[in-house]
This record gives C-alpha cells, structure tokens and sequence, in this order.
C-alpha cells in the first residue's frame, strides 16, 4: 500500500527524521490559510498524487499553467493561485501514463535553502532476506538513470537483522555523501530514525529523494515516499487509515474485498489462474504469441465458487478486455468449482468477448463436464500453449 508524500513525512517524523512545516490541504482557502500559518517568506505547493516525477509532469488543462506539479510561491496570493490551478486537474508524469492523475490534495511546505542533494532510499532485499539501503551523491534525480549511467556513484548495503542499525551503518552512508563532522552525527542519526520507522511499521519501501543539506547545515527530508507490506497492514490500523481510495484502481479495491490478488495492466487479454507462478507464466506466453495480458490475478489455491464469481466480473469489467483466458491447475482448488464459478459469472454478467478456459487436475473432467453443459460459447484448450494461441487468435479475429 502507497500513500502520500505529507502522510510519508509525518511517519517518519514520528521516529525523529527531520521534515519541513507543511500541511495539506484541500481548497484553495485552506491553501492561503496554511500559507499564513507556515508564514512563508517561501512556499512550496506540491500536488499529492500516488506518482513519482511530479515537478516534471504537466496539467492536461490549460487552465492549470504550464508549470510542473510542484511550484515555488513567493506570496500568500500565489499560493491560493497555484491551488486554484492544481485542484482537481489532471497531472500527466512519467509514472502515471498518458491518462494521468487528478490532482485532490495539495501539500503547502516551508521553503528551504538547499545547498546539496542526495538519495536515500530502503528496501527489502530478496536475496539476502534483510533491509538493505541504497545511497548517492546524485539527488533529485531518478536512481534508475543514475544506476545506468553512473553506477559506482551508488552505495548499496544491507543491515544484518540480528544486531539491527549499528553506528558503523551511519558512518558508511555519511563517508558515501562525503559528510563530515556535525553532518556526519545527524546521517547517522537518520539513519537510525528511518531503520526504526521501516521495522516499527512493515514497510517495503521507503525513499527521500532528494535529501537536502540546507545552507544552515541541516539534514532534511525534502521528500518521502513509503510503500507498507500489504500482508501485513492488518497489524496497522492507524497505517490502514492513511489509505487514500482515489489513487487506486477501482478493480484492484473490488478485488482485495474477496482477497484476490489483482493487479491491472495494459493489454487486452482478461486472466483468471490459479497460483503467482502459473498466472506470470500465463502473462508471458500471451505476449510470446503477440499479445498484451490485461491484468494478473491469482484466485488463489482454496478459491470458493463466490470468490471465482467475482474474479470474473472482475475482469469483465474492464472495458479494455478483447478476450478471456482461464487457466486452472487443480490441486487445493478444484476444476469443477472454477468451472461453477465461471459459470455464474457468465450467466450474471454475460459474454461478450471470446473465453478459453483451459483446466488441469482435481476433478478435471467434471469441471469439463459442467461447461459443456453449460450450454455456453467457451473455445476448450489442452495445455497453456493451445490456450495462449487459441485466446490470441480469437482477440485477433475480432478486430
């Protein structure tokens, strides 16, 4: 789960990281309220969408100016103008795709006097199972291109769980920016607030970029994205409330009703399979034949006829979707109740696109059984390539 840049920061706050004055707002009028507050003589107005690249990006409206999704405002007045502009329109960056995000929030921050900027960033690392940091001199920038053009300027380790963040953790990332002396102290501080904030809360991800020196020789958190561990949201429920519904996917928010993992992608073959591995198996054959899988979603090994039912409708509704392919490999999960809950979901919803639906395992031939009885217009496959070829040809055929 995502959230945004002013909830990020006053997570981290909380464990001693140091942040701007800010607020959020949702009006104009409480832009120019927050503007007298902070007192300015600087302001800074950023849009607060679920998307990287946002000083970048441009309004699809004329309306909003030709300026990016963060603005620097030297009044009270141009803050209540840069809000008037921003609310409600629609930023384009490289992170949102053509379609974009409409901006709903503003964050109205301090200004600061920056004199350098770095990224910090941390994750879990998969092939050593601990949270590793990731650390350049190149802030500001996207760490992709930085890792692409200029990797040695990034520092990588990983923090041994058993002894947690050490000083010498801090040391290294205050050597790796060249800081040196009462900078080095608060790196390393920092560093501790931040491994703290990541362990308290499950997070998966977190990112200050960039992390600034000011010109009165403080450390601050410029910006702060943080990604949690979904899995294990259910020990948050303070993290649960920051959800913002808006920048989700309404499939993916239908989806997690009846914990089916969903995820909504471009192309235009619907999938329904069972098990993480055999659904990215499905994504790919798809694409090896010459077409786009329109989602990944797993049902699941012990999926009931209802939770199949609403996969269904699911995929169905996404107006994207030229075509169908369910591909079930029964073993907890029994051929003959996806082939009920396809079914229902047909007779609920209707068929309007071509539907494989190629089944394997458990109770395979009832599962047959009951669509061939069924009485329903469903192309049968063998395997997962007859499946992937005969779905692909169908989408094709149509147009």
């Amino acid at each position: 789960m995502n959230i945004h840049e002013y909830q990020a920061k006053a997570v981290i706050k909380e464990f001693g990281a140091p942040v701007s004055r800010g607020k959020a707002i949702f009006s104009p009028e409480e832009a120019e309220a927050a503007a007298r507050e902070l007192g300015g003589p600087l302001w800074v107005v950023k849009s607060q969408i679920h998307a990287g690249g946002r000083g970048k990006g441009k309004f699809k409206e004329a309306s909003a100016g030709e300026k990016g999704g963060v603005r620097l405002a030297k009044s009270v007045e141009e803050v209540r103008e840069f809000a008037q502009q921003m609310l409600g329109a629609t930023l384009v960056t490289v992170q949102t795709g053509e379609a974009g995000k409409q901006v709903n929030r503003l964050y109205i921050e301090d200004g600061s006097d920056i004199e350098k900027e770095f990224y910090l960033s941390m994750l879990v690392d998969r092939e050593t199972g601990r949270i590793a940091f990731v650390v350049s001199t190149e802030g500001g920038m996207d760490i992709e291109q930085v890792a692409h053009d200029t990797p040695e300027k990034i520092l990588t380790f990983s923090v041994d769980p058993a002894t947690g963040v050490m000083p010498h953790h801090g040391r290294r990332v205050a050597q790796a920016l060249n800081l040196t002396g009462e900078l080095a102290r608060q790196a390393g501080k920092l560093v501790e607030s931040l491994y703290a904030a990541f362990t308290a809360k499950d997070m998966s991800m977190l990112e200050i970029n960039p992390l600034i020196v000011t010109t009165q020789g403080q450390l601050k958190c410029l910006d702060a994205k943080i990604s949690f561990d979904s899995n294990a949201l259910y020990r948050h429920p303070d993290v649960m409330e920051l959800r913002d519904l808006t920048e989700e996917d309404a499939k993916e928010i239908e989806a997690s009703k009846y914990d089916l993992a969903y995820i909504a992608l471009d192309g235009t073959i619907g999938c329904m399979v069972n098990g993480a591995g055999l659904a990215m198996a499905t994504l790919d054959i798809i694409k090896l034949y010459g077409e786009e899988p329109a989602n990944f979603l797993d049902v699941g090994g012990g999926a009931s006829e209802e939770k199949v039912t609403a996969a269904f409708k699911i995929i169905t509704s996404d107006p994207t979707v030229k075509g169908i392919l369910v591909n079930i490999f029964g073993g907890i999960m029994k051929c003959d109740v996806i082939a009920r809950g396809v079914i229902a979901a047909v007779k609920t919803v209707g068929l309007q696109v071509p539907l494989v639906v190629r089944l394997e395992g458990t109770n395979v031939e009832e599962g047959k059984q009951i669509i061939r009885d069924s009485g329903l217009n469903v192309i049968p496959a063998d395997d997962l390539d007859d499946a992937a070829q005969k779905i692909v040809k169908a989408v094709k055929e149509q147009g």
